[in-house]
C-alpha cells in the first residue's frame, strides 16, 4: 500500500502543472497517434520526412523521433529554461465562462493557443520557409491542438484554469490537487484508457462529423465544454453567482465526464489529422 501511494503522490507533484501542461504525456500522445491513423498516406509520409529532421530543433533531451514524441515536445522544452519561454502563453487562452466568448483579449500579438494553430499550419504549408522551422512548426502544431482540446485551456474563471481551484477526485483527495490536474490527466486517462480504444481509423462521416468549422469555432466549443460542464459538475450551475463555490466529483459525476473527456481528445486527434492534410497535402 505505500508504494501505491508513493506512486500517487509522485504523480500528484507532476499533475499540479501550470496551464501551459494540459494532457499529461498520455492525452497529447493519443492526440498525435488518432491524427496520424487518419491522415492520407502521402501526408503520412511527409510527416515522417520532417521529423527525421527533428536534429534540427537542437533539442536532444526533448526527441520528436515519432508524432507521440512531438506531441509531448512543446512541454518537454520548458524545462530547458529560458529558451523557449517565448512560447508559454502559446499552451492557452483563458477566457471566463462568466463573460461572453471573446478571443481578442488574451489572443492580443498572436500569444495564445488558436493563433499560434493557425500560425504552425501557414508555416507548413509554406515550402519556402526553412526546414528547421517547418520541423518546429509541426511539433508545436501536433501539441496546441491538443492543448485547445482541453476545455481548462479554452475558458477559466479567474483562477488559471482551474489551477486554483481545489477539489477531490471521487475517494481521492489532495491538498495539490485541482480541477486543472483532474482533467489534465486522472479524467483523461480514464477516458482513453476505456476500451475500445480511441486510436483507430474512423469513417468518413466520423472524420466530417468533428472536422466541420473553423480553429476559432473550436476554440469557442472547448470553452463552452468548460463552461457547460467542466465547472458546474464540479462547483455547481450557481459557479458564476457571488460567493464560495466549493469544488467536488463525486464517482458517479466522473462517471458522467468520462465520455465529455473522451470526446475532446478524439475531437482533437481528428481535427489535427485534417489540419495536418491541408498543410502537407
Amino acid at each position: 500500500m505505500s508504494r501505491i501511494l508513493c506512486i500517487l503522490a509522485a504523480l500528484l507533484g507532476f499533475g499540479a502543472a501550470s496551464p501551459a501542461s494540459a494532457y499529461w504525456e498520455y492525452g497529447h500522445e493519443t492526440v498525435g497517434a488518432i491524427a496520424y491513423r487518419n491522415v492520407t498516406p502521402a501526408v503520412r509520409a511527409k510527416i515522417d520526412a520532417l521529423l527525421k529532421r527533428q536534429a534540427l530543433l537542437e533539442t536532444p533531451t526533448c526527441p520528436a523521433n515519432t508524432i507521440e514524441q512531438a506531441s509531448v515536445w512543446a512541454d518537454c522544452v520548458k524545462t530547458l529554461g529560458p529558451r523557449f519561454s517565448y512560447a508559454y502563453s502559446w499552451h492557452y487562452q483563458n477566457i471566463d465562462i462568466c463573460k461572453p466568448f471573446d478571443l481578442k483579449p488574451p489572443c492580443r500579438d498572436g500569444n495564445c493557443v488558436s493563433a499560434q494553430i493557425e500560425r504552425d499550419v501557414k508555416l507548413l504549408k509554406d515550402r519556402t520557409v526553412p526546414v528547421r522551422e517547418r520541423v518546429m512548426a509541426l511539433v508545436f502544431l501536433v501539441h496546441f491542438v491538443g492543448d485547445l482540446h482541453q476545455p481548462l485551456h479554452a475558458g477559466d474563471h479567474s483562477d488559471l484554469g482551474g489551477n486554483k481551484v481545489k477539489t477531490n477526485y471521487g475517494a481521492f483527495a489532495s491538498a495539490r490537487l485541482n480541477l486543472h490536474s483532474v482533467w489534465d490527466g486522472y479524467l483523461a486517462e480514464r477516458a482513453i484508457s476505456q476500451p475500445p480504444s480511441p486510436v483507430r481509423v474512423y469513417s468518413a462521416a466520423e472524420r466530417n462529423a468533428a472536422w466541420g468549422g473553423s480553429v476559432e469555432d473550436w476554440s469557442r466549443e472547448s470553452w463552452q465544454v468548460a463552461r457547460d460542464v467542466v465547472y458546474p459538475s464540479a462547483a455547481g450551475a450557481a459557479v458564476c453567482a457571488p460567493g464560495e463555490h466549493p469544488a467536488h466529483l463525486d464517482e458517479a459525476t466522473i462517471a458522467k465526464l468520462v465520455p465529455v473527456a473522451r470526446e475532446q481528445v478524439v475531437r482533437g486527434g481528428l481535427r489535427l489529422a485534417k489540419l495536418l492534410d491541408e498543410a502537407l497535402g
